[in-house]
């Protein structure tokens, strides 16, 4: 070891313990964020449940060769979904890209290493070409979207068809063209990130299906694909392991796992009992919800507020204090920062992450004297 070197382990050093001792975000110049929004990508996903964490840190201590990691822990999540077979993937985003890419090179070393250049089809309803941002996903496997009124008439060389499970009631259900797309030899990929109280109809309703981990207490870049044996195996044969050992430079090496993440995906998944998550989200609504009716000429409700960011007039997850929209830019001023929704004309306060309401409800009451 150099002399320089030694500087440089020493500065690191003390890098490292002034964050430790100041907090991580403090030391970086970053505010803390109090999460009144959900669960968002943009504010880092959802918390990590216990079992997650200490499965994340049990694998970070040691090694494991990354194709066993994920073939094993594709068995247990499959008998967890009653499904032939699954696959830990870096989201559900990641899972639609590998899925379609799957669809496309169906096993093929030359064609997976070719993508995104091809001439492929991917269908997608029009009754959700307004609402469905996320069938994007499905062109940087280099597929290109058509939408479609009628999927079973348009499957005459479609790859695949890419299916939104939220969004089944509003337009042709998945039931209604399964059949026809199996006849012509289309898979169905479905979208369902948001489904985490379906994940045994969705995995085994297409050909495969796509699950965000970040809705079940596991990691915001964790999630896993279920479904036919046929079709995860084909997104095995294109996923980053193997890249620098194989014969081919598969598409999927850019959307590579560490074996934490993966561990910590299992984990949450078997840790997760959403009936208990949404009793408690419930509870913290109505002491939120009380608490802010206190407040001299607000009204305030409990609401549900769901995973695909619809506001149900229903007791639930979330607290709406009507017309007060205009507190949302002063709550995100504020050090630690609320991030909260404007919804209508109403603030909205969701309350899926938090563990209490002690420290958002004076925010919003301190923001609330202010703004009266």
């Amino acid at each position: 070891m150099t002399s320089d070197s030694v500087g440089t382990d020493a500065e690191l050093a003390t890098c490292v313990f002034t964050m430790v001792a100041m907090g991580v975000y403090e030391a970086l110049g970053v505010r803390r964020v109090i999460n009144a929004c959900g669960i968002y990508s943009d504010l880092g996903g959802s918390v990590l449940s216990p079992r997650a964490w200490a499965a994340a840190a049990e694998a970070n201590a040691t090694w494991a060769a990354m194709d066993e990691l994920l073939d094993r822990s594709g068995e247990r999540l499959a008998a967890l979904c009653g499904c032939e077979a699954a696959r830990v993937v870096p989201g559900a985003s990641a899972g639609i890209a590998l899925s379609i890419a799957a669809c496309i090179a169906r096993g093929d070393g030359a064609v997976s290493e070719a993508l995104p250049a091809c001439d492929a089809v991917v269908l997608v309803q029009r009754a959700f070409s307004a609402s469905y941002v996320y069938a994007r996903c499905a062109t940087l496997a280099g597929a290109r979207i058509e939408w479609v009124d009628d999927v079973a008439a348009s499957l005459s060389g479609a790859v695949a068809v890419l299916h939104p499970a939220h969004l089944d009631d509003h337009g042709a259900p998945l039931d209604s063209f399964r059949d026809a797309a199996a006849a012509a030899g289309v898979p169905v990929v479905v979208d369902a990130a948001f489904a985490i109280e379906a994940f045994g109809h969705w995995a085994t309703a297409g050909d495969i299906a796509c699950f965000s981990a970040k809705y079940f207490g596991g990691p915001n870049a964790g999630g896993f694909v279920a479904g036919r044996a046929g079709p995860v195996a084909d997104v095995a044969a294109l996923d980053f392991t193997g890249y620098e050992s194989g014969p081919w430079r598969h598409f999927g090496r850019a959307f590579k796992l560490d074996r934490a993440t993966v561990a910590a995906t299992v984990a949450a998944f078997e840790a997760f009992d959403p009936a208990a998550w949404r009793t408690r989200c419930a509870a913290l609504a109505a002491e939120l919800a009380a608490r802010c009716a206190r407040l001299p000429g607000a009204v305030a409700a409990q609401a549900e507020f769901t995973l695909d960011e619809r506001l149900l007039a229903a007791p639930g997850n979330a607290v709406v204090l009507r017309g007060a929209a205009g507190l949302v830019p002063a709550l995100a001023a504020g050090d630690p920062s609320v991030r909260a929704l404007a919804i209508d004309g109403d603030l909205v306060l969701c309350l899926d992450v938090l563990e209490n309401v002690d420290e958002l409800a004076c925010a919003v009451e301190r923001v609330w004297e202010l703004a009266h």
